[in-house]
C-alpha cells in the first residue's frame, strides 16, 4: 500500500514538473494575421503586417528573413500633408493589448529582396522580442504573400 501511494505521489510530481516546464517555454508574444504585400515588377522592397500581443510587457526589437538583405521595423505618419516613413528601434507591446502593424502605421520593411515575391509565396520571418525581464524570445513565422491590395492569393481548384 505504501508503495502504491509513493507511485501516485511521484507521478503527480512528475506531471507538475512537466506542466511547469511547458509553461516556462510557452511564447510570451503571440502573432496573429501576418501577411506580406505583393510586389510590382522592378520593386525591391515591400511591407509585412501583423498583430502582436504580449502576455506581459515586451518590445519588438528586431526582424530577420533569409529572403532579404535588410529588414527594418518602420513607422509611418503624415507631417504637413506629406507621408513620411522612418525606421524605429522597437515597438512597445503593453501587456495584453494587441498592437497592429498595418499599412499607414507601424510595419516591417523587407528591403533589397533577393527575388520578387508573388501572391501565394511564403516567406520565413524571425521576430525578436525583448521581454519585461530583459530576456529575448524569437518567434519563427512562415508568412503568406498577398496581392497588392492585401487579399490572399486565389486557391487553385482541381
Amino acid at each position: 500500500m505504501k508503495n502504491h501511494c509513493f507511485v501516485k505521489y511521484t507521478f503527480a510530481i512528475l506531471v507538475l514538473v512537466m506542466l511547469s516546464a511547458t509553461a516556462a517555454h510557452a511564447q510570451e508574444v503571440s502573432v496573429k494575421d501576418a501577411w506580406i504585400r505583393g510586389m510590382v515588377q522592378g520593386q525591391s522592397a515591400t511591407g509585412a503586417f501583423m498583430e502582436l500581443t504580449g502576455k506581459s510587457d515586451a518590445r519588438l526589437v528586431g526582424v530577420t528573413s533569409p529572403a532579404t538583405k535588410t529588414v527594418e521595423v518602420h513607422n509611418m505618419k503624415v507631417e504637413n500633408g506629406v507621408m513620411k516613413m522612418f525606421p524605429v528601434e522597437s515597438i512597445v507591446l503593453p501587456a495584453g493589448k494587441p498592437v497592429k502593424l498595418a499599412p499607414g502605421g507601424y510595419h516591417v520593411m523587407l528591403m533589397d529582396l533577393k527575388k520578387p515575391l508573388n501572391a501565394g509565396d511564403r516567406v520565413p520571418l524571425q521576430l525578436t522580442f525583448e521581454l519585461a525581464n530583459k530576456k529575448r524570445e524569437t518567434v519563427e513565422l512562415s508568412v503568406e504573400v498577398r496581392d497588392l491590395k492585401g487579399q490572399p492569393a486565389p486557391q487553385h481548384k482541381h
